[in-house]
């Protein structure tokens, strides 16, 4: 089993930056992909951003050239900045991992992220 806890997060106006970080213990030596997936009130959760064990990265098109998806393979944390933020960007922000090559999903409790003046 593994555990995610995220970090960041909060109230940002628009243009803003903030910085999520989620730390990984547990079963670690399992972990494969980790990420942030999103959750916006009445909406599904979407994957936001993802890094492969070798640091490959991927983002939706909504975030790129905005948002910055990077690990510490050391420390097993998954770090997600923010930068330019709209309000459409409002939503709760959960850290994802995949364990034993994508058998398991983990996911973390979410936090909290919203953009408004």
């Amino acid at each position: 089993q593994v555990q995610l806890v995220e970090s960041g997060g909060g109230l940002v106006q628009p243009g803003g930056s903030l910085r999520l970080s989620c730390a990984a213990s547990g079963s670690i030596f399992s972990i494969g992909d980790m990420g942030w997936y999103r959750q916006a009130p009445g909406k599904g959760r979407e994957l936001v951003a993802a890094v492969t064990g070798d640091g490959s990265t991927a983002y939706d098109d909504s975030v790129k050239g905005r948002f910055t998806v990077s690990r510490d393979n050391a420390k097993y944390t998954v770090s997600l900045q923010m930068n330019s933020l709209k309000p459409e960007d409002t939503a709760v922000y959960i850290c994802h991992a995949d364990g034993y090559g994508g058998l398991y999903d983990y996911w973390g409790q979410g936090t909290q992220v919203t953009v408004s003046s």
